[in-house]
């Protein structure tokens, strides 16, 4: 997977924007609902080398795929129990990076008041 696609991928959610609170080379991708806070639900630096993309994980999760992949670890200046960081290399299936990043959105969704919830059309973590 590419910046481009990085890019594509997350900001295809509803509510989704990119963002640059940290400087130009750290794109934030950010959900907000009509009228609510923005959230973070990656972080990514599209230039650096190697891609690497961190992601808000359910904790459990996080640690299993840490222990699974040495291409996950925690996320360097966040909290390494709720976020991992994941190196964009041939060593992980496009398939995963797309399910974690889709994973980290729907956890910072399921966070938002359930008006905010609603006005993004969010179906739940289950999918229905």
């Amino acid at each position: 997977m590419d910046a481009a696609e990085v890019r594509r991928l997350c900001l295809g959610f509803p509510g989704a924007y990119e963002d640059f609170p940290f400087g130009p080379e750290s794109s934030v991708f950010k959900v907000q609902a009509t009228g609510g806070k923005a959230k973070m639900f990656a972080l990514c630096a599209l230039a650096g080398l190697p891609l690497t993309i961190s992601l808000k994980c359910e904790p459990e999760l996080a640690r299993q795929l840490r222990a699974a992949h040495p291409q996950i670890n925690g996320a360097w200046h966040m909290n390494k129990t709720h976020w991992n960081s994941v190196v964009l290399d041939d060593g992980l299936e496009d398939g995963l990076v797309r399910d974690l990043v889709e994973d980290s959105y729907d956890l910072v969704v399921a966070s938002l008041p359930a008006r905010d919830r609603e006005s993004l059309a969010w179906k739940g973590l289950a999918g229905g």
